[in-house]
């Protein structure tokens, strides 16, 4: 907008200069026009040089000013050539309005510009009013046809589908903004998003309900982003996103707040901020790269490309050098009895200056960061070492769960370390569990699942951790490599408050467990719960009824035998 402008006012003021001062120009008002001129084309180096800057709506002010200009010059033009030749000028006004604006607006600023230059031939006195009316539609004609062009070329860069920028039109954006952000200084930060299982939607219900699902995502987002934002369909079920003057870490929380206000359509997002010097085709290979990262991760999340680079992950990196990451144990017992046969080992953090850091802030800044692998070898490594030989009160080898990242398993290297802490801290392979999400598992990524396999192979079990808080494929948990399946805590919280939930549980333990997957109940607060969940079927339990979790002294000293001896039960395999 800003460089057609300041184009046509230039043009117009060397046009009015070639007009006073050629051959034959009269001497009435030959330097008044001739400031006129001049001061449009300093217009034009002003809209050049700042117009880049200014909002849509100011583009008013100076497309009704040529016209008004337009007007006084004719009105004082010395001669009837010289007023026609300026009021032909009125053409570049007309362009600019219907290349702008709405058609409602672009017609009214040609219902001005067009009276006031047809008074204005009317008042210089040497026209006749069939020229001028002539003039006028010659004007309004050229206006109408140049907003059909710009009307049919814009829509070679739409998505027909769902309104938004196409892949031309969004690279189109990026390269202009990419050249804006670097004069400039200013941040720009790129994202792709994709919907997750999205074929699955046209295999299931069609192409019709996989456009919808297109539309609504559309919508949704577009009503939540910034005005200055870029939204496009890459193609398929990919968008992408600009936003100019936004940081990498502020980008990926407007696009996690976005996709916490839309939870029915999940979405996987990776963004990248430009870096300086940086090319179209390096900051899109970085945003793509945090797409894989993301869904590798597990499906439903998003993640920045090389991290936040926040005060946060840099002291929790100085924490795992400085050994400040503790790890405390939560018990499992088996059902019924409660008798203790395994922990869940779970990473805790004391910020010096904060204090405690809930594990829900700092292990997502771990995986942004690229710390979380440095986190998951420290809590493996200190859960072995910790309970190497410890035994439960019934004499048993306690079993320990540790929590295990999508980064992690997609880590060619990571089976050999986990095969290294093994041999070095001589914990039993057969009694350590590796958990991980569903909808890691779910994502299906082979690198993960080709490492969970080995491990299996090697005599690890694996357990699925929070099931039914993603998105959850009953009919492929024969397929997946696990032996034990974690309920997630929202399951058992509502066991008594809702007969469809404690219905759907008990078909679900019952499916389980024709699979051969043992059961573990998370979120179990009271006795009540517990009854539940083991008429279920449930074979082991987990929640603050059996105990918190603890540093391993305390572990350790509940641990000890009682008096009163408990009947020996299998071993916890999650």
């Amino acid at each position: 907008m800003a460089r057609v402008l300041a184009t046509f006012y230039v043009a117009a003021g060397i046009a009015g200069l070639l007009a006073v001062f050629g051959p034959g120009a009269g001497e009435q008002a030959r330097w008044a026009i001739a400031a006129f001129s001049v001061g449009a084309i300093g217009a034009g180096a002003v809209s050049f040089r700042w117009g880049p800057r200014w909002p849509r709506h100011v583009f008013h002010w100076p497309v009704a000013s040529a016209g008004v200009l337009i007007a006084v010059v004719v009105a004082i033009s010395p001669d009837a050539a010289t007023a026609m030749a300026a009021a032909s000028l009125l053409t570049f006004a007309a362009i600019d309005a219907c290349f702008f604006f709405s058609l409602r607006l672009a017609w009214l600023h040609l219902l001005v510009g067009t009276s006031a230059v047809t008074g204005a031939l009317l008042l210089q006195g040497d026209t006749p009013l069939a020229l001028a009316l002539a003039l006028s539609a010659v004007v309004a004609a050229l206006g109408n046809v140049t907003r059909g062009l710009v009307i049919r070329a814009s829509s070679a860069s739409r998505d027909p589908l769902t309104g938004l920028a196409n892949r031309r039109g969004f690279d189109d954006a990026l390269e202009e903004l990419l050249a804006v952000a670097a004069r400039k200084g200013e941040p720009l930060s790129a994202a792709l998003l994709d919907l997750d299982n999205f074929k699955q939607i046209n295999d299931s219900a069609g192409h019709e309900a996989g456009d919808l699902v297109l539309i609504r995502v559309a919508d949704g987002w577009r009503r939540e982003l910034p005005p200055s934002a870029v939204l496009a369909r890459h193609g398929g079920d990919e968008f992408a996103l600009l936003l100019p003057g936004t940081t990498g870490p502020d980008a990926l929380a407007l696009v996690r707040r976005i996709a916490t206000e839309h939870p029915d359509v999940g979405i996987s997002c990776g963004v990248a901020e430009m870096r300086p010097d940086e090319g179209i085709a390096a900051l899109m290979r970085r945003a793509d790269r945090a797409l894989y990262e993301a869904k590798a991760a597990g499906r439903g999340r998003c993640e920045l490309e090389g991290g936040t680079g926040s005060a946060l992950a840099r002291d929790l990196s100085a924490a795992l050098v400085a050994g400040d990451i503790h790890v405390h144990y939560q018990p499992i017992v088996a059902l019924p009895g409660g008798a203790v046969v395994g922990v869940e080992a779970l990473a805790r953090w004391t910020h010096p200056q904060r204090g405690p850091v809930r594990p829900d802030e700092f292990v997502p800044v771990a995986e942004q960061s690229g710390l979380v692998h440095a986190l998951g070898a420290h809590v493996l490594r200190t859960a072995c070492t910790d309970l190497a030989g410890v035994r439960t009160p019934a004499g048993e080898p306690l079993t320990l769960g540790v929590n295990v990242s999508g980064r992690e398993l997609t880590d060619p290297g990571f089976a050999q370390r986990v095969h290294d802490v093994l041999t070095d801290t001589g914990f039993p392979a057969d009694h350590l569990v590796l958990e991980v999400t569903e909808s890691l598992l779910e994502g299906e990524s082979p690198a993960a699942l080709a490492t969970l396999q080995s491990l299996r192979a090697a005599g690890l079990t694996v357990a699925i951790d929070d099931f039914g808080t993603g998105y959850s494929s009953l009919s492929r948990l024969d397929t997946l490599p696990a032996d034990v399946l974690k309920l997630d805590r929202s399951f058992i919280e509502t066991v008594h408050s809702s007969p469809r939930r404690a219905q759907m549980l008990q078909s679900l333990v019952a499916m389980c467990r024709g699979l051969g997957l043992d059961v573990v109940a998370e979120g179990v607060e009271t006795a009540e719960q517990e009854a539940a969940v083991h008429a279920m079927g449930c074979t082991f339990a987990q929640g603050w009824r059996h105990g918190r979790p603890a540093p391993l002294p305390d572990l350790l000293a509940a641990l000890q035998p009682t008096a009163q001896a408990r009947p020996a039960h299998a071993a916890y395999r999650d």
